[in-house]
């Protein structure tokens, strides 16, 4: 699948430089270049990209006023380039892909285009899942019934209450009140609004057991109910923290900012 992308930065060389970097990815096809914000959300509207790289310090509409101007119609996926660290956390709430720092790292830009294309896959499944729930409701409601409860079933599957033996005691806790979880060799601690408990168990089994739609991984070694989240505190080298509702602090390290963005609306 070809990426449709527009490259939108008010100095020419910075998009000659992105262009010189993007050629090695043969799927992304740049359709358009713009100067300025009013000229990319034209653009946008009317070539309806997949993609578009963003920067976001540019005179009159910077990057986050492009969009806003483009909410009316099915955005494209954006990725903002800046020179500035304090603009990371302002992009994650406008739900980018990613965010890149000027002069762009070829690394970070490889890793940027693959979370693109797992995106845009996982769109195209969920268009034409919809697609096929249309054309069901009309000649075999029946069945569309069925693809819905399939979806019922597959939340259900995952765990309400966790059994955690802790100190010579058995604890039931629900799933719901658990903040985060942080591994320590094969155990986990489990920490609830007022209380942690330890828990004989990988990660990696644990997180089999827990919805990922609530429980994401934000860190190597921490797992954090995002339900619980009220505020992202930004930190150095793009990395941030998230406060929890107990006022505790959990970090997002690089690897997982994406989650960010996931979740901040």
């Amino acid at each position: 699948m070809t990426i449709r992308t527009i490259l939108v930065d008010d100095e020419k060389l910075a998009i000659q430089g992105l262009q010189l970097r993007l050629e090695p990815f043969e799927d992304v096809e740049v359709i358009e270049t713009c100067q300025n914000g009013r000229e990319a959300i034209r653009a946008i509207k009317t070539l309806k990209p997949d993609l578009v790289f963003l920067d976001i310090q540019m005179p009159g509409f910077d990057g986050f006023s492009v969009v806003q101007g483009v909410m009316e119609i099915e955005p494209p996926l954006f990725v903002f380039v800046t020179a500035f660290q304090e603009h990371a956390i302002r992009a994650f709430e406008a739900n980018a892909v990613n965010y890149l720092m000027k002069p762009v790292d070829e690394d970070k830009l490889a890793d940027t285009i693959e979370r693109v294309r797992q995106r845009l896959a996982e769109k195209k499944s969920s268009d034409e899942a919809d697609r096929l729930r249309g054309v069901l409701s009309e000649v075999a409601p029946e069945a569309a019934q069925d693809m819905d409860e399939g979806d019922t079933e597959a939340s259900g599957r995952y765990e309400k209450l966790i059994n955690v033996k802790d100190r010579g005691q058995i604890f039931r806790v629900e799933v719901d009140t658990i903040e985060h979880i942080e591994a320590a060799g094969d155990y986990m601690c489990i920490y609830t609004g007022d209380n942690s408990l330890i828990l004989r168990e990988t990660m990696k089994d644990l997180e089999r057991r827990l919805d990922p739609r609530t429980f994401q991984r934000v860190h190597r070694s921490t797992i954090v109910n995002l339900d619980q989240v009220r505020q992202v505190k930004p930190h150095t080298n793009g990395e941030c923290f998230l406060v929890l509702d107990s006022g505790a602090e959990v970090k997002v390290s690089r690897s997982y900012r994406d989650v960010v963005a996931r979740f901040v609306h």
